[in-house]
């Protein structure tokens, strides 16, 4: 942000203030402190981004895991019988069918069992 005449400078100043708008304090006031702070919310901004991607891919196999194992099968075996079959289901759709529309997962379950050679899992009760 180095401008030398007033005009673009203090517009300059304007832009930095209100995009740290919603701070407190001196990060709001203090022309440096706000600086500092942009660099730094940009920083951790760019690395969430890509932290997010990795979260919610350990978030659906948690769910995924969880579906699983109240059918009778581990998530390891699921997923290598979901590549035996053909099937292209990605784990985020697995996971709201899990979570969503139980009664599909069962039937994709189902085809893994039998796409592995597993017998059938009788309901009990």
């Amino acid at each position: 942000m180095r401008t030398k005449s007033v005009v673009p400078r203090l517009r300059a100043k304007k832009r930095l203030f209100k995009r740290v708008k919603g701070s407190v304090g001196g990060r709001r006031k203090l022309l440096r402190t706000a600086k500092e702070s942009l660099i730094r919310a940009g920083v951790y901004a760019r690395r969430d981004r890509r932290r997010k991607k990795r979260d919610f891919r350990r978030l659906w196999i948690v769910r995924i895991n969880a579906a699983c194992r109240e059918r009778g099968l581990r998530y390891s075996q699921f997923i290598a019988g979901l590549e035996k079959i053909g099937c292209e289901l990605d784990r985020r759709t697995l996971a709201e069918m899990a979570v969503l529309d139980p009664t599909g997962f069962d039937a994709v379950v189902e085809s893994v069992r039998q796409g592995l050679g597993l017998p059938e899992l009788v309901a009990a009760g």
